[in-house]
Formats: C-alpha cells, sequence, structure tokens
C-alpha cells in the first residue's frame, strides 16, 4: 500500500531541497523582468580611479533617459561584479544577480585600472567582439585600463592629457547624420573638460564624429600639449568585431548632463550601440 505524502510535508521537502541547491533557479532566470526591452549596463568604478563630480548625476541621466522613453532598462553599478559571463552566487545561492548575457550594451564611465580578472576581461571583449552588442564611453572612460592595450583597441584611444582644462570649446560636427550628432549645429561652442588622445587612437582605427576647431584653440593657454597634428576629437564611432563602440569627451561636469543636446547624443548613441538605429 503506497503512502501519498501530505501537501505540507511535500512543501518541507521542497524547502529543504531549494536550500541544498538541488532546485536551480532556472526557472525564474528565464522570466525576464522586462520583457521585450532592452538592457543596459551602466558602470562607474568610483573606487579605483579619479572620482568625478558628474558620475552620480550621469548615471541618473543615462537611466532616466531610458525609463521615460521606454527604449531600454537601466541597471546601474559601481563595481565590476557583472563584467562576466559566468553564473553570479554567494556561497551557492542565486542572488538574482545578471551576467553579461542578459544585456544589450555597456555605458562605461569608470576610469583607472579596475580589478577586472583576466577572465572578465575576455568576456568584456567578447561581449562586444562576439556578441556584438555594444559599449558607450562616457568621458573618463578614456582614462582607464592603460596595461590592458585591448581596452584600448576596442574603445579606439587612450586619454593623454586636457591641456585647456575645462574650457569654451568650439567644436565642429564631422559626421551630422550620425544619430548621435542631429542635436548639434554643425558648429557651436561647449564648456566642458575636452580630452587629448593618444595611441591607439587614430582616424584610420575610428570614425570621428566631432573635432574641436584647432584654427579656433588658444594654444598659449595649452599646458602639456603632445599632439603636433592638432587632430582633437571629442566624439567617435567605431566597430570592433560584430559589435558597436561609441565615445565622447563630453561630461566632465555635471551641467553638461543637463544639456538637452549632450543627452541626446549619448540617448541615440546608447540606441545606436544597440542596434535600433542605423
Amino acid at each position: 500500500m503506497s503512502v501519498i505524502p501530505s501537501r505540507k510535508l511535500i512543501t518541507r521537502y521542497a524547502i529543504v531541497l531549494a536550500s541544498a541547491g538541488i532546485f536551480t533557479q532556472a526557472r525564474l532566470d528565464a522570466q525576464d523582468p522586462f520583457p521585450g526591452k532592452k538592457k543596459l549596463l551602466a558602470i562607474s568604478d568610483t573606487r579605483n580611479g579619479y572620482q568625478h563630480d558628474s558620475v552620480s548625476h550621469a548615471l541618473a541621466v543615462i537611466e532616466r533617459l531610458g525609463y521615460e522613453s521606454g527604449t531600454y532598462n537601466t541597471y546601474i553599478r559601481t563595481d565590476s561584479q557583472l563584467i562576466t559571463k559566468s553564473k553570479i552566487q554567494n556561497h551557492g545561492a542565486n542572488i538574482n544577480a545578471k551576467n553579461l548575457d542578459y544585456f544589450d550594451a555597456i555605458f562605461y564611465m569608470g576610469t583607472g585600472e579596475g580589478d577586472l580578472s583576466d577572465q572578465q576581461k575576455k568576456d568584456l571583449l567578447a561581449f562586444v567582439h562576439d556578441d556584438g552588442k555594444g559599449f558607450i564611453g562616457a568621458h573618463a572612460a578614456a582614462d582607464a585600463f592603460y596595461s590592458w592595450p585591448e581596452f584600448g583597441e576596442m574603445l579606439g584611444g587612450y586619454f593623454d592629457n586636457h591641456p585647456w582644462g575645462v574650457v569654451d570649446a568650439p567644436i565642429i560636427v564631422e559626421d551630422p547624420g550620425f544619430p548621435g550628432m542631429r542635436g548639434f549645429p554643425l558648429t557651436f561652442t561647449l564648456r566642458d573638460e575636452m580630452y587629448v588622445f593618444k595611441a591607439p587612437y587614430s582616424r584610420d582605427k575610428v570614425h570621428v564624429l566631432a573635432r574641436m576647431d584647432a584654427g579656433k584653440l588658444d594654444y598659449s593657454q595649452a599646458q602639456g600639449l603632445h599632439r603636433t597634428d592638432r587632430d582633437f576629437p571629442v566624439a567617435w564611432s567605431k566597430t570592433y568585431g560584430k559589435g558597436r563602440v561609441f565615445y565622447s569627451t563630453f561630461g566632465h561636469l555635471p551641467e553638461s548632463w543637463d544639456n538637452p543636446a549632450i543627452q541626446k547624443m549619448y540617448f541615440e548613441a546608447i540606441q545606436w550601440a544597440m542596434g535600433l538605429k542605423e
């Protein structure tokens, strides 16, 4: 004669098995809390480099643009935990942390050398190069990972210095057809901290979208300017394997993120990097 266990006993067994790790969270993981929407991982690692005062406001603006438009959902982090393709657990328990496979693009405003493991570095490059995902670098993103040359190749260049500091910079848009440039006039002046770049930056490797007007800059005020070709890009795009990469130096000042044209630039660039716009 078989004995049918009570519902209460079955429930107890389930709890014990789940706590032992026998019941997985596979079904829960498969349920996307934001179905049909693109996912953006917005990172500013504030532990390993210069602390930009604009970081909190910048990430909040990026999140708001996606939320209000309904275009993408943003996960904001100030650490590198989610830069991995491995399952993220804590003492064997599922903690509902997403890995790179969940996201469609990364918005990065970190700086410094970071603390990525060798495997995390491989996963980040594969996220863009092999998976065809997007990477959007803002301002300090070029001032990061100097000892990891593959990152510089992916991004398109490294920060050298900012000879003028915060300056009213004369800007020329080179490609007004790029989605992120459509909010700007062909020429304009913008107050921000403009970076100057060094290798691997090259016009042979990136598509320059906008630059400073070298003919209107005051070189007597430039401190430690190393470039002699007077090529001073402020925004570019490129492909990296199957993926899309965008970078702009705009965003040092907190008030930069209140500028509708800069908001539009990054919003459109995120959509482009996600493959939503050509």
